[in-house]
């Protein structure tokens, strides 16, 4: 992505002037400008250079008389479903955005570039090709607090090696090799290697205009991002490597030689551990049944393993960092034996999500965060394998559901926001209705929200509260954000929840982690229905909340069979 467009250009500019702009501001080029009437071509030396080049002169520089535009280049094969938006405000609230780009279509991931600029960036991700194409059309030059925003695509860079039925990068394709062809049998799951290095180390991994990074790159066959912006003035930054299990492996090792020589150098420091980050969903596989698992990697590779605690997880950071201390040659051979083990997990994960119910059903996969941030999305189903369908056989359509959720009472001004725009961002955003009942008296500790909306819309709205809460500190910074949830249910599905001896009612609480609750006193309301409650973390009362609906929809079914079953016999009579 370090093709350059140049527009907006005067018939009489010339590649000198093209040039000289370009050394005046510092920034490297290689090859010739190619010009032709009113724009021009020209490459930088990396993706970094590129976006430094688009942040420094786009709209910035004026060359006779007119504003030179500079964006990413992108042919027509290549236009994707991503695009990123740069110049966006640097204050404006996340919702607000969410809002806007939801106008154009499904947005499946949105996530923040970090840059030297003082607007922000970001990179998002439509559902199908054309919403993108809208979103550039419409977005491209809209103002916001005076801020007039800058839209491009980013370019898909396997369109012109995919077949004419495209498929996912990692997952193989939709059907047999061609003939002749040396494809693998076996599915090719993209789940990357993530390491932390500290960050006084990511200057030499890159190397001078990114030499040491394709030298990397080119040995080992994979693809490395460097997230060298996250987190501005972070002691460590996330790389991720894309590419077989060997192929990170190697490039893991020649990362880690080149941090243990500049440590030696600088001596900063006598041992670099290697630091590998995992998704939550598979540390607990990887440590295995009174951490076995754990403790024999540690044997066999002769190192010392520790895993960063559970307190540290948020909706918005699902990974946990897995420090292996050791000589490079004991951290490589744990790195791989780690690394086989989160991925048997994953894979496993994806076939049971293949072949049979989803875990949390009702709910899209991909809105779960059930997987890494950096892998490719649930791969399509196997051919002849029928979808799983939501709430097990019962419901094949979901209706709008009804949550209250309770919050801190001193709470409510945070998720109401400022002239009430976070719960309107909140309720577009997700489709879904976002009411505060009043309180029942003046020192009441607790607030009730109460949310109306599909199983996707409930997924977002009760995450986003979750994180507001953790975010504006109404839960310690190791403390767990745990709310209280009430479901309403018909008063005769109640004793299904509950399960004879309360057998059904245990297996939920141990399957979901959230404590749930149907009390036995009490009066059912004027709709005939009493209170399911469910206390717990976001992910656990989901599930409990998603379990408990399939219960729901089992029982209506049952219902609609008996009604219907018993219509013949009573023409008979």
């Amino acid at each position: 992505m370090n093709k350059l467009y140049i527009g907006n250009l005067s018939e009489s500019v010339t590649v000198p002037e093209l040039e000289s702009i370009f050394k005046e501001w510092k920034i490297p080029f290689t090859g010739q400008f190619l010009l032709k009437t009113g724009y021009a071509f020209v490459d930088c030396p990396d993706e970094n250079w590129a976006m430094k080049a688009i942040d420094t002169l786009s709209g910035k520089v004026e060359l006779h008389g007119k504003n030179i535009e500079v964006e990413h280049s992108v042919p027509k094969r290549q236009r994707s479903r991503k695009i990123q938006i740069r110049n966006i405000p640097p204050h404006m609230q996340w919702e607000v955005l969410d809002g806007l780009l939801a106008q154009h279509g499904a947005v499946e991931t949105c996530e923040q570039v970090n840059t030297e600029t003082e607007s922000a960036v970001v990179n998002v991700t439509y559902g199908t090709k054309e919403q993108a194409r809208q979103a550039i059309s419409k977005l491209n030059g809209h103002q916001l607090e005076s801020y007039s925003l800058t839209v491009t695509y980013i370019p898909d860079e396997q369109a012109p090696q995919q077949g004419p039925e495209g498929g996912r990068r990692g997952f193989g394709g939709r059907g047999p090799p061609a003939p002749g062809s040396s494809a693998p049998l076996k599915q090719q799951f993209d789940i990357p290697l993530r390491i932390l290095v500290p960050t006084q180390f990511v200057g030499a991994i890159i190397g001078k205009e990114g030499a040491t990074i394709r030298n990397i790159t080119k040995q080992t066959q994979s693809k490395i991002d460097v997230h060298r912006k996250e987190n501005a003035g972070a002691a460590e930054k996330p790389i991720s490597i894309h590419s077989t299990a060997e192929g990170c492996s190697a490039a893991c090792r020649m990362i880690l030689d080149i941090m243990q020589q500049e440590a030696q150098a600088t001596k900063m420091a006598e041992e670099v551990p290697l630091k590998i980050l995992a998704h939550n969903n598979f540390v607990g596989r990887l440590i295995g049944k009174e951490g076995r698992n754990l403790k024999k990697v540690e044997q066999d590779t002769e190192t010392k393993i520790t895993i960063s605690p559970l307190q540290d997880l948020t909706l918005y950071n699902p990974e946990r960092t897995i420090t292996v201390k050791g000589s490079i040659e004991a951290c490589c051979k744990a790195e791989e034996d780690i690394m086989k083990k989160v991925r048997e997990a994953y894979e496993n994960d994806i076939a049971a999500m293949n072949l049979q119910a989803n875990l949390i059903p009702g709910l899209n996969l991909n809105a779960l965060g059930l997987f890494p941030p950096s892998s490719s999305t649930v791969p399509p189903h196997p051919i002849g394998v029928a979808p799983a369908t939501p709430y097990g056989p019962y419901m094949q359509t979901s209706d709008p559901e009804t949550v209250h959720v309770f919050i801190p009472a001193q709470a409510v001004g945070a998720i109401i926001g400022k002239k009430g725009q976070h719960i309107k961002q909140l309720s577009r955003y997700a489709e879904a209705s976002i009411k505060i009942a009043p309180a029942e008296s003046p020192d009441t500790k607790q607030r009730m929200v109460i949310i109306t909306g599909l199983p996707e819309a409930q997924f977002k709205v009760q995450g986003r509260i979750h994180g507001k809460l953790k975010e504006e500190n109404f839960f310690g910074p190791k403390e767990e954000v745990k709310l209280e949830t009430h479901i309403k249910v018909a008063a005769s599905a109640a004793g299904r929840v509950i399960g004879k001896g309360g057998k059904t009612v245990n297996e939920l609480q141990n399957l979901s982690s959230a404590e749930v609750v149907v009390p036995r006193d009490q009066v059912p309301d004027e709709n005939d229905q009493v209170v399911v409650k469910i206390i717990g973390h976001f992910y656990a009362s989901q599930l409990a909340q998603r379990k408990i609906r399939e219960i729901l929809a089992q029982v209506k079914h049952q219902q609609q069979q008996k009604v219907q079953s018993s219509q013949p016999q009573a023409r008979r009579k």
